[in-house]
């Protein structure tokens, strides 16, 4: 079967202009500081957009705070609170579809009133009232409302090693399924598809192991509905980090495909290495670097196509 290669790094993914040193935000600074990239460097493409300026707003300018109900807010400017520009930004927002077609993924400015995606602060009234902790950003929102499976993640949560990671994880997947679509969906692709991910899917989460399994053992009917639902239980599963836990979970079932295959002292050492995993004593490459080593000398088909067994590329220098 023809089947669609995983695109590899870097891979195009938006980001909050602001975050790439481009000095756009409303008192004409940076905000790079916020941004760990170093660690992206090499696995990623950054592709800067500003709403605020692509709106017209200019650099410096006066700041615009968010007022009202917090599932929908409305952008005003601090100085004139007759201005509002929430319908410009997300206006711009749909203006978007070719950049945002482009990419694989966004990263935006965390705190926001345009491009944060959690705790931004909602107002009754521009210049004071009660404050909240609960709002998005207003071109975050809307991005998200027209592209709900399109890995998106703030700049801080980027810092967290366990956070990136899953980040970049859905990024490659992402990619992979959009290379899929274009090579034309087919049940046998589908199949194919998620028995490469499986296993990387089990150390995410196991609920949406098995549901993505459950969705898959009956593709009679609406297909391209089944496969949209795959793929969004999938790209789900895959936001959770995957804990220590996950990853032995995972690793003990890989480890049945070697039963009475190994010589002693090799499954000795290869269940050594899963239980440390499990306990967090040991990391994941330690694991993959065994399982490879091992699928060298004792070929298994089913494990050696695993996307789990792929090691995560590194930054660059």
């Amino acid at each position: 079967m023809d089947f669609p290669s995983r695109p590899q790094p870097p891979l195009p993914v938006g980001v909050s202009a602001c975050l790439t040193g481009a000095a756009v935000r409303y008192d004409g600074a940076d905000a790079a500081s916020s941004l760990p990239a170093r660690e992206l460097r090499g696995l990623v493409r950054l592709c800067g957009l500003c709403p605020e300026v692509g709106i017209g707003m200019g650099t410096p300018r006066p700041p615009i705070r968010l007022v009202g109900d917090s599932n929908s807010p409305r952008a005003l400017r601090v100085d004139r609170p007759e201005v509002d520009v929430t319908d410009a930004l997300s206006a711009f927002a749909d203006a978007q579809n070719s950049f945002l077609e482009g990419v694989f993924g966004f990263i935006f400015m965390e705190r926001s009133p345009s491009c944060g995606l959690s705790s931004v602060k909602v107002r009754a009234e521009v210049q004071g009232g009660p404050l909240r902790l609960d709002g998005r950003g207003v071109f975050a929102r809307r991005v998200v409302e027209s592209r709900p499976h399109l890995p998106v993640e703030e700049s801080r949560r980027l810092w967290d090693p366990a956070q990136r990671d899953a980040f970049l994880t859905r990024i490659a997947t992402f990619a992979h399924w959009h290379r899929l679509l274009d090579a034309g969906l087919t049940r046998l692709r589908l199949l194919e598809f998620h028995a490469r991910h499986k296993y990387l899917l089990m150390a995410h989460s196991p609920v949406h192991y098995r549901r993505c399994g459950q969705l898959l053992s009956d593709l009679r009917g609406d297909f391209g509905a089944k496969g949209e639902g795959y793929f969004a239980s999938l790209m789900e599963g895959l936001r959770r980090p995957a804990t220590a836990a996950g990853h032995g979970n995972a690793l003990a079932h890989m480890q049945g495909y070697f039963r009475g295959r190994l010589t002693k002292p090799e499954a000795a050492r290869l269940a050594h290495v899963v239980e440390r995993c499990r306990l967090g004593a040991a990391s994941l490459d330690d694991a993959r670097v065994l399982m490879l080593e091992l699928l060298e000398r004792h070929p298994h088909p089913y494990l050696q196509k695993q996307i789990y067994l792929e090691r995560m590329p590194t930054p660059e220098a």
